[in-house]
């Protein structure tokens, strides 16, 4: 059944987030063959539409306003159902983040329509689309079917590829004229906490610290190693706790949840809450002066040493593979 398909393109920081492109790659196999919008919302982004038709989408609406320059739940909301109501899409899909997370329960409300959230697979079988989904903490996965109405889910990042970008694609870039107004609240300044580098949700390698960092000192070395790999660092909770970096670093249960390429735990023990937000990692390499450590349960590569030994060690190994590669 050919569907029309919208999806939400994410921008940050005036770019769309990788997310977006692996949305689009979703919505290619939730439309069967029918058409995928993407929708840009914001202020002077209508300039990044021809990227994501290069990503897959056949064309892409833009709603454009002063209040749309920051994220609001209602801002965002109203621009989104003016673009629902235009298109009636058949199919909707947003990438699983922050703001994908707060925005689309409210429109799924809005619609009275089912929600498949945080999709790690989608794929067409028996003619049905099926959704996969992890549950209980990452430790079982749940296969979900939309029998009736509107196809709507979200996305985790990292976990579904983006098509190949397509430089000689072309497609249409229309504006939708909407009146965003009566918003409840105002963003008037964003503060980031997050130190600068690659964002941790969209990660291909996180260099991660625990307890076993000892101070804020200690994530010093994960930093450099990070910064040799491009990768984005991490924390526990336990480090977070104990003040050695900021919260907006926090993996786990209660914090980001990622699915890296490569994730390097250091001084992490492994509690279950910790695993619950990285476990499904590809490759995940521990370092841990205990041997006994719950990490080396999940590890696929482990190495018992101390890591301010064995980190400098790794980040000199990696400089002379970079200077020789």
């Amino acid at each position: 059944m050919a569907r029309k398909v919208l999806v939400l393109g994410e921008v940050r920081d005036g770019s769309l987030r990788n997310v977006s492109f692996e949305a689009v790659a979703a919505a290619k196999t939730v439309a069967e063959g029918g058409e995928v919008v993407g929708v840009l919302l914001g202020q002077s982004v209508s300039g990044l539409g021809v990227e994501l038709i290069q990503y897959g989408a056949d064309r892409v609406v833009v709603v454009e306003d002063e209040k749309l320059a920051r994220y609001t739940s209602d801002g965002y909301a109203q621009g989104l159902l003016a673009v629902i109501e235009s298109e009636q899409p058949e199919g909707l899909v947003f990438g699983h983040t922050s703001l994908g997370k707060d925005l689309s329960p409210k429109i799924a409300a809005k619609l009275e329509s089912g929600l498949i959230s945080d999709a790690t697979g989608v794929e067409e079988a028996g003619g049905n689309i099926v959704f996969t989904r992890p549950i209980y903490s990452g430790k079982a996965f749940e296969k979900k079917v939309i029998t009736d109405g509107l196809v709507f889910a979200t996305v985790r990042p990292n976990n579904i590829a983006p098509l190949e970008k397509d430089e000689s694609r072309s497609g249409d870039v229309s504006s939708l004229s909407v009146e965003i107004k009566d918003l409840r609240s105002i963003i008037k300044e964003v503060v980031r906490k997050a130190s600068e580098g690659v964002d941790l949700s969209e990660a291909k390698i996180i260099v991660s610290g625990g307890r076993g960092v000892k101070s804020a000192d200690g994530f010093e070395p994960l930093k450099e190693l990070a910064n040799v790999l491009g990768a984005a660092v991490g924390a526990s909770r336990g480090a977070c706790d104990a003040d050695y970096c900021d919260y907006s670093l926090q993996i786990g249960q209660t914090g980001k949840v990622v699915t890296p390429d490569l994730y390097i735990a250091c001084g992490i023990s492994g509690a279950i809450q910790h695993l619950a937000g990285m476990s499904n990692s590809k490759v995940i390499v521990a370092i841990n002066k205990d041997p006994e450590a719950n990490i080396f349960k999940v590890a696929d590569y482990g190495i018992v040493g101390d890591l301010f030994e064995v980190v400098p060690m790794l980040t000199e190994e990696f400089k002379k593979l970079k200077v020789n590669a």
